[in-house]
């Protein structure tokens, strides 16, 4: 069994990643969107593509320890 500060480690670690990779993401559209001169929007369909693409993602995360 995991130890509770290998475990807190760990969460951590991802914590810290994910908000880096939003970070990364959220530059990469206002950057797009300045580009192009229009204002940032993400459309519903948009919202739901990403949400469901990250929980696809997740998925395939939580799988790795199989």
């Amino acid at each position: 069994m995991m130890e509770k500060q290998e475990k807190r480690k760990i969460i951590l670690a991802g914590a810290l990643i994910g908000a880096l990779v939003g970070a990364g993401a959220a530059y990469v559209l206002a950057r797009n969107a300045e580009k192009e001169g229009k204002p940032l929007q993400v459309t519903t369909t948009q919202g739901m593509k990403l949400g469901m693409l990250l929980l696809g993602t997740l998925r395939q995360i939580a799988q790795l320890d199989d």
